[in-house]
């Protein structure tokens, strides 16, 4: 499961004209999932969202979680996080789950969060054409991998 953690000072997600889900201060996710991926790497993930410490504290030193901020999450699903980009100019998804198996671990995703964080997220809307607007704090963007634990 790969994840982009992107700090935002505000963000929003629309889809067909319509705002789906906006958020001020908090952070915006773009989540890939792939067929390898499990309950644990749901879990091992969300905590570490939760917990990282990228919010500044009043010395303006990144000291503070999300849970510490009461900051919001918006949850995008984004397979293109798992491009292959190894032969000619054309990415390869094939590493990407399919909606089969994707939607429900997206769903589990939501709800580790949401339980995490002691609040309910935003979402995108799994497999529409969104529009995302965000407005990165910072900027502050984390690139995370549980299957690569660094």
């Amino acid at each position: 499961m790969k994840a982009v953690i992107q700090r935002v000072t505000q963000a929003s997600v629309t889809i067909n004209g319509v705002v789906k889900s906006a958020i001020t201060s908090g952070l915006l996710i773009l989540l890939g999932i792939e067929d390898a991926d499990k309950e644990e790497d749901i879990e091992w993930l969300s905590l570490k969202i939760v917990n990282l410490r990228i919010f500044n504290d009043a010395n303006k030193v990144m000291n503070l979680s999300l849970k510490d901020t009461g900051g919001d999450i918006i949850l995008v699903s984004q397979f293109t996080l798992h491009a292959s980009t190894k032969k000619g100019n054309r990415p390869s998804y094939l590493k990407a789950s399919k909606a089969e198996t994707a939607v429900p671990m997206y769903k589990k995703m939501i709800t580790q969060l949401e339980n995490d964080l002691g609040k309910t997220i935003q979402s995108g809307e799994f497999g529409a054409d969104m529009k995302i607007n965000l407005l990165n704090d910072g900027p502050v963007t984390i690139l995370m991998d549980s299957k690569n634990k660094e």
